[in-house]
């Protein structure tokens, strides 16, 4: 994880704001550094951050090629290029990667060989030209502002600056070249494209629909083992490409796609690694009121969040089926007081992104990020993990909101296939650089298992009712009364197959009611509202 800032100007070069330094330093604690070039009267500012987690040493950025004089700012994880692991240091292979892309004229090629979430900046010094841009599905912030015929380019802003920032798209890769700076251009992604164009590293969903109904699925389907081997591979990935610190942490709400993480991450972690799970629960003082009367002496407004209930079960379960591993639950307990004193900091972390309900997931993302809680209802504590894991994806692929079983309901799988194909074509505009940056505001990386390329190919070529139950018996499992969903049906069936039978039955909650962050203050405001900011008027 980086933090990475660039600037093209014809006067003087423009470097970042103190505010903007510190939170770049934020996210990368490891190494600061800024290059500085001038072309013939066009000043090229390239700072970059590091927050060290492969390799045996800490690779100072931004990378310089010294034959060529190119640079790399390089925000990202290349888990692979050319289907091959990358072991290491990966922003050296992406450099190298990058320069001999330029010497042969297919820096799209070059980048379509990468696997992995990224945003970057590299000026190939030779052609004058400035590329960046994020990967296709937008894991990595990177904003863009332009002003006076400057242009500047940062994983994070300072909304009280400039309001001129916005997210660069996903759709493509950008590039400018210096002797006409004022002119951005975009090279864009494309299905089954030809061997120099930047290519889509999955296909379009499969919209093919049953001609009667759908086989039952079950834990001895075949679509269960595929995802069972596609989620291993993902983690192993995640876990051990070249990993320098060996802790690691999970957003744990205690539902099924966070805790199914957790279990097949036993499989892949040595057991003597503990896993943090980290879970956090605010205080509400639009909900949480104290009983009237006598207020008892164990009454706790944390307890009483659902995420916090189903938390605590779902790490029993963790710890019955794998006795072997120390799960550590962490309680982040989020008094309304400090909520009030860090909203000024989530707000500035999550724009340009400014509604109610952005702010109210940012909460959530902002504080358990942090790692700071308690374990064992008394022991003060600090995570020591650097990566953090999340089952953010499962739900758009796999049919888990509500909505998709309406769509059903209505249009049956034809509507249900629309509903899931309309939720993959928004991911990479929708809300990954805001978690992002509120993420990475602690100094770690967070990672997401779900949105492996590998496993995504499988999830999208799967037909509707591979991955559902919609359409199909209900079903019970682990000889119980416990009755599976329909939606992401295969997960649950994977749950119940590793031995999670209660996880596999949990039902879906967004992170703002679970973690009890959605509207802290009476009143009429909808999660589509603009935030209120004296400072600034949007």
């Amino acid at each position: 994880m980086c933090g990475i800032f660039a600037s093209i100007s014809r006067h003087d070069p423009i470097h970042p704001d103190p505010t903007v330094t510190r939170l770049l330093r934020n996210r990368g604690p490891d190494s600061q550094q800024t290059l500085v070039r001038s072309v013939d009267g066009c000043h090229l500012v390239l700072h970059a951050t590091v927050l060290a987690l492969r390799g045996t040493s800490i690779v100072s950025q931004p990378l310089l090629d010294r034959d060529s004089g190119s640079v790399l700012c390089w925000n990202g994880e290349a888990w692979e290029i050319d289907r091959e692991p990358v072991l290491g240091n990966d922003s050296e292979a992406v450099l190298d990667l990058f320069v001999d892309a330029c010497h042969n004229g297919g820096i799209a090629r070059a980048i379509s060989r990468i696997r992995g979430p990224y945003a970057f900046v590299f000026y190939d010094a030779p052609h004058r030209r400035l590329y960046f841009g994020r990967d296709c599905l937008g894991r990595r912030s990177l904003l863009l502002a332009e002003q006076a015929g400057n242009l500047m380019l940062s994983s994070i802003c300072d909304y009280k600056v400039s309001n001129e920032w916005r997210e660069v798209e996903a759709d493509g890769i950008f590039f400018v070249d210096l002797d006409h700076a004022d002119k951005i251009s975009c090279i864009p992604y494309v299905c089954n494209a030809a061997d120099d164009a930047l290519t889509l590293p999955y296909p379009g969903l499969n919209m093919t629909l049953p001609e009667e109904k759908p086989p039952q699925l079950s834990q001895d389907s075949q679509a269960v083992a595929d995802i069972q081997r596609a989620l291993e591979r993902s983690l192993r990935l995640r876990l051990n490409c070249g990993a320098s610190h060996s802790e690691h942490a999970i957003l744990f709400s205690g539902g099924l796609d966070c805790t199914l993480l957790a279990r097949i991450a036993h499989e892949i972690l040595p057991p003597e690694i503990s896993v943090d799970l980290l879970n956090v629960a605010f205080e509400n003082p639009r909900v949480h009121r104290a009983p009237a009367g006598i207020v008892p002496a164990d009454y706790s407004p944390y307890e009483l969040c659902p995420d916090r209930i189903t938390g605590r079960t779902s790490h029993a379960e963790l710890c019955k089926v794998c006795p072997q591993r120390i799960w550590r639950f962490v309680e982040v307990n989020v008094p309304y007081s400090e909520t009030l004193a860090h909203r000024d900091s989530v707000i500035t972390l999550m724009h340009p992104h400014k509604t109610e309900m952005d702010l109210s997931i940012a909460y959530a993302l902002y504080f358990a990020s942090r790692g700071l809680g308690v374990v064992n209802q008394k022991v003060e504590y600090k995570t020591p993990a650097r990566i953090l894991l999340s089952g953010l994806g499962a739900d758009e692929l796999f049919g888990g909101y509500q909505r998709h079983g309406t769509a059903f309901s209505r249009k049956g799988f034809l509507g249900l296939a629309e509903e899931l194909e309309l939720d993959i074509t928004r991911l990479p505009k929708r809300n990954l650089g805001r978690d992002d940056r509120v993420i990475s505001d602690s100094g770690r990386e967070v990672r997401f298992p779900f949105l492996d390329e590998e496993l995504l190919n499988w999830a999208l070529a799967a037909p509707v009712w591979e991955k559902t139950g919609f359409g199909q018996d209900d079903i019970s499992v682990g000889g119980s009364e416990i009755s599976l969903d329909a939606e992401k049906r295969v997960l649950r069936l994977l749950a119940s197959k590793l031995g999670m039978v209660r996880v596999a039955s949990e039902k879906k909650r967004a992170i703002q009611f679970g973690a009890r962050t959605a509207k802290m203050e009476a009143g009429k405001t909808k999660g589509t509202h603009a935030i209120k900011v004296c400072a600034f008027l949007f």
